[in-house]
């Protein structure tokens, strides 16, 4: 999960309050000093800490809670409005027609997430293009050209130490672009030549869009980097890298306040996908175990739309076929640990070992209905002892895990049966979520 330890610290201290027999002063400072525990621990600014725990405990304390909401509720939501301020507002990029300059120091993942910002403005639509102006690292160009060759993302680079030049012809040739993104040099430290190179990229590429990249390990020190970064080019976004696994986080969700510009995307993974659309509210609730129920039906929508006719599968038959199609969106919805985390239901404490097993199931579901013919994945009723046994030589697997394998299908039958009548409407629960 993004910051695993922040958030499971976060949890305990609500799980207090919950379970405490009354909300008075004593049950609040309890939960107050396990709140600055966790965020301390993950490097968030000593100042900020101490103004957030202020503000919660007064608040907690001589507010009354709303009708209808306990006092517990209560004391949760303060929590919950008081780590929105501390971050502050997200920033909504706009898919419109503009020049980016990507700053941050070598090391913080800058070049992998320019090729994923692109990838996110191709996924809706626009013609994005990127230009490589970081002369200094050693394979930055082979890096970013092979990722945009991957995705089929228009580049543009040149063996040459000539940063501002690349800069100018590249804008230049992608003048037809919707979205043009420009890769700039990043250094172990912020040094003086260093900062007049982006000053000067700044000043040709006149970007739209200046967004900081920064580590999520950083700690401390990123409120110094960002401080110099804005003095230098002024920033107006953020994207903090490396917020999946053991990154504490903190540091750089904090130093947010030294540019007094909003978070725009975080890095969760690894993947090319795995850019997150930063939205403070949500990115709250996953912290404090709520899920984040909007961007999984979100996702869902985007995938299945695509690849899944829901209306066909509900009043119809729901074939194999069909249940090798949903596998197949499953996947490009993200990993399952990354899914189930979206739900409110502590997917976060699900043993890592028991999500392998899952997604090697899933797998192994695929080679099996791989080695089915058409007829096997149109009509399952047709697959008689004899066929499991073929299946099962065919995809190199044993006779249980064929009939596993049907088991499941004839339990998403049903499921999908069950969704008849309108009864899954995605617009209806939106609302009952307040969304």
């Amino acid at each position: 999960m993004v910051l695993d330890k922040l958030g499971d610290s976060l949890q305990g201290a609500i799980k207090k309050i919950a379970g405490a027999g009354r909300v008075d002063k004593r049950a609040v400072d309890e939960m107050v000093k396990d709140i600055q525990r966790a965020l301390l621990q993950s490097d968030v600014n000593v100042k900020q800490v101490m103004e957030l725990s202020t503000r919660i405990r007064e608040r907690a304390l001589a507010e009354k809670p709303h009708a209808g909401m306990s006092a517990r509720e209560h004391v949760i939501r303060i929590v919950y409005d008081e780590l929105i301020h501390l971050i502050g507002k997200s920033m909504p990029l706009a898919l419109t027609e503009q020049t980016i300059m990507m700053i941050g120091l070598q090391g913080s993942g800058k070049t992998t997430t320019t090729a994923k910002l692109a990838r996110y403005f191709q996924r809706k639509g626009l013609k994005p293009a990127v230009i490589c102006a970081d002369t200094d690292r050693p394979g930055a160009y082979d890096q970013l050209q092979t990722l945009c060759d991957r995705l089929n993302i228009a580049f543009y680079g040149e063996r040459t130490d000539d940063p501002v030049g690349i800069v100018k012809r590249g804008i230049d040739r992608f003048k037809a672009y919707d979205v043009r993104i420009i890769d700039t040099a990043g250094r172990h430290s912020l040094e003086h030549d260093l900062i007049e190179q982006m000053e000067r990229i700044n000043t040709i590429a006149e970007p739209d869009q200046k967004l900081l990249v920064l580590d999520g390990a950083i700690g401390q020190q990123a409120r110094d980097q960002a401080r110099t970064f804005h003095d230098s080019v002024g920033v107006t976004g953020v994207i903090i890298t490396k917020l999946d696994g053991t990154a504490k986080g903190g540091g750089a969700l904090s130093a947010v306040s030294e540019t007094k510009a909003p978070i725009a995307f975080i890095g969760v993974g690894e993947n090319i996908e795995d850019l997150e659309k930063f939205e403070t509210d949500r990115f709250i609730s996953k912290l404090l175990g709520m899920g984040d129920i909007k961007t999984l039906i979100e996702r869902a929508e985007e995938v299945l739309t695509d690849e899944i006719d829901i209306e066909k599968m509900m009043h119809g038959r729901f074939t194999l076929k069909d249940m090798y199609q949903q596998l197949e969106a499953m996947n490009k919805m993200g990993p399952l640990k990354q899914v189930m985390q979206m739900l409110p239901i502590g997917g976060a404490k699900i043993p890592d070992d028991m999500y392998n097993e899952t997604s090697g199931k899933m797998t192994r579901y695929k080679v099996i209905m791989d080695s089915m013919t058409e007829a096997e994945l149109l009509d399952p009723k047709i697959i008689d002892s004899s066929r499991v046994r073929r299946i099962a030589r065919g995809s190199g697997t044993g006779i249980e895990d064929v009939r596993e394998l049907l088991k499941y299908h004839r339990m998403m039958q049903k499921a999908m049966k069950g969704l008849r009548g309108g009864r899954f409407n995605v617009q209806k629960m939106m609302k009952k979520l307040g969304m």
